[in-house]
C-alpha cells in the first residue's frame, strides 16, 4: 500500500510505531460537541504502518506526533462523512476500522494522502463522494470545450504511432470524433466536479470540528511540529 509520508499529511509505509508511543485514551476530536474516540485513530495507525526515517529520538518522536495528527484527520473525515450520509439517507456498509484498502500513488497525488486513505478506509466517504459525483450535471458546452482544448487526449492510434503533433500539423482524421468520446469526456468531467464538490463540503464540515491537544491538523501552525506537504 502506498502510504503517506510521516510529516505533514504524508505518512508512509514501513514498520509500525512502537506501542510505547501510543496515545492514552480519551477523545481525539469533538464534532458538534460529540466525542470521536482516540481508539479510532489508533486503529488507523495500526492499519497504515509507518516508515521510520529518523534515528534521533527527538526526530522519531516528532514524526510519530505528526503521524497521529494525520491519522486523526483520516478518522475525522470518516466521521463527518458518516454524518453526511445519515443526513442524506445513504446507508454505506459497516467495515472494520482497521481495514484499509490499497491506495495508489495517483490517488494520493490527486487527492492528498488524508482524503485518499479516508476513501480506502471509509465506506461512508466513498458513498458520499459517489452521491456528490452522481449529482453533477455536465453542460454539453463544457464537454465540447474540454474536447477542443485537449486534442492530445483524442489522437487516433494511427496518429499516435506516427507521432502526430496534436497542436501542430494534424488532419481532422487524426482525432477521434467528438461523438465517439463524448460519454467518456462527460464521465471525466463529472468525476472532477464531484471531487470538487466533496472538497467544498469537507471545508465547510471541518468548521464543526474541535481537536484535542496532540490531534491538531499536521499543518496547523499553532503547534510546534507543524509541516504541510502535498
Amino acid at each position: 500500500m502506498n502510504g503517506p509520508a510521516l510529516a505533514g499529511d504524508e505518512p508512509a509505509r514501513g514498520q509500525p510505531a512502537p506501542t510505547t508511543h501510543r496515545a492514552a485514551g480519551g477523545h481525539a476530536a469533538l464534532v458538534r460537541g460529540e466525542a470521536v474516540p482516540g481508539e479510532r485513530v489508533e486503529a488507523v495507525l495500526d492499519a497504515v504502518p509507518a516508515r521510520e526515517r529518523e534515528t534521533r529520538p527527538e526526530a522519531v518522536a516528532r514524526a510519530q506526533r505528526q503521524r497521529r495528527r494525520w491519522a486523526t484527520q483520516v478518522v475525522v473525515v470518516d466521521e463527518l462523512a458518516r454524518r453526511a450520509c445519515a443526513e442524506r439517507g445513504l446507508a454505506p456498509p459497516e467495515v472494520s476500522p482497521a481495514r484499509v484498502s490499497a491506495v495508489s500513488g495517483t490517488e494520493v497525488a490527486d487527492l492528498g494522502s488524508i482524503v485518499a486513505v479516508a476513501l480506502a478506509h471509509s465506506p461512508a466517504v466513498r458513498a458520499l463522494l459517489a452521491a456528490l459525483e452522481a449529482g453533477q450535471q455536465v453542460p454539453e458546452r463544457a464537454a465540447r470545450a474540454y474536447y477542443d482544448r485537449n486534442p492530445d487526449r483524442f489522437l487516433t492510434p494511427g496518429a499516435l504511432r506516427r507521432g502526430v503533433d496534436p497542436y501542430g500539423v494534424a488532419r481532422a482524421g487524426d482525432f477521434l470524433p467528438y461523438a465517439e468520446v463524448r460519454d467518456e469526456v462527460v464521465r471525466e468531467l463529472r468525476r472532477a466536479m464531484g471531487r470538487q464538490a466533496f472538497f467544498d463540503w469537507l471545508d465547510r464540515a471541518r468548521a464543526e470540528v474541535e481537536y484535542a491537544p496532540g490531534h491538531e491538523h499536521p499543518g496547523d501552525p499553532s503547534h510546534p511540529d507543524h509541516e504541510h506537504r502535498h
